[in-house]
């Protein structure tokens, strides 16, 4: 059963509508308890870095993200789900994050309108499940004021004024900074391709 991280994300009914017309079974998780008995785990993001690391020390669910992908559990991160896997934000800097990648996600320049907004493609490294199937350049919904740095875990990468990390995969950590949910058939691609991952 996919568990789907329930802290308030405002894209969570989304999320939960793409499972459901991709025919995934799925339920909402707001303990360590939900977290270990999944066979998978998303956790959908928008808004602000301290909000939702903040909302997830005060669901206890930490530790138990770390030690469930530590453990093989397949993860998704969207969007803010992907900055939440590295070390820290200049979004809000007195915050850890969950630290299962270094590095810091920076905001875009000042010279380049921001939020980054709207549909972007993306250039794609070879070998990748997450991207199975799609052409090496498609185009996804991309609404983030902050990026992650590419490193060897990125599958792809976008290019706003700089190139950052689209999408993430490490064994069995994914992770995209595009919203699947309002992607169309691409999006429902991506996800169908992480719900059949064995």
């Amino acid at each position: 059963m996919i568990s789907i991280i329930d802290y308030g994300a405002g894209n969570l009914r989304s999320v939960q509508n793409t499972l459901e017309e991709v025919g995934a079974e799925f339920r909402l998780a707001h303990t360590a308890a939900d977290l270990a008995a999944a066979s998978k785990i998303i956790l959908p993001g928008v808004g602000h870095f301290g909000q939702l690391i903040r909302s997830l020390d005060s669901m206890g669910l930490r530790a138990s993200i770390r030690e469930r992908i530590g453990a093989g559990v397949p993860f998704l991160g969207i969007c803010l789900g992907l900055q939440a896997l590295f070390e820290r934000s200049e979004e809000a800097p007195e915050l850890e994050g969950l630290g299962l990648l270094p590095g810091v996600v920076r905001r875009f320049s000042h010279d380049l309108r921001v939020p980054h907004m709207g549909w972007n493609g993306i250039e794609t490294r070879p070998r990748s499940r997450l991207l199975g199937g799609l052409d090496p350049h498609p185009y996804f919904y991309f609404a983030n004021s902050y990026y992650c740095p590419v490193n060897e875990s990125t599958a792809a990468t976008c290019t706003y004024g700089v190139p950052f990390t689209a999408v993430l995969e490490r064994a069995n950590l994914f992770a995209v900074q595009f919203h699947p949910e309002k992607s169309g058939p691409l999006g429902l691609r991506i996800v169908k391709n992480f719900v059949d991952l064995t």
